[in-house]
């Protein structure tokens, strides 16, 4: 039975999109691992930007500066 755990920021990702994850996913497993997609179980948590840091800072904060090219 594999379980999958994917972590996403919660910024505007749609049910379309993590419906094509999910169905992409269990597809990868039976395509690499053969695995029976009925018992395989796909989770997305979506986690706020204030809750999520990347080197040392909120990605809510690292948002909001201009990109860098």
């Amino acid at each position: 039975m594999p379980y999958v755990k994917i972590q996403i920021t919660r910024d505007g990702v749609s049910k379309e999109q993590k419906r094509k994850l999910i169905q992409g996913v269990t597809q990868l497993l039976v395509d690499i691992l053969n695995k029976d997609p009925a018992s395989t179980h796909i989770v997305i948590e979506e986690i706020e930007t204030d809750n999520w840091g990347i080197g040392g800072e909120q990605v809510t904060e690292r948002r909001k500066r201009p990109k860098q090219s």
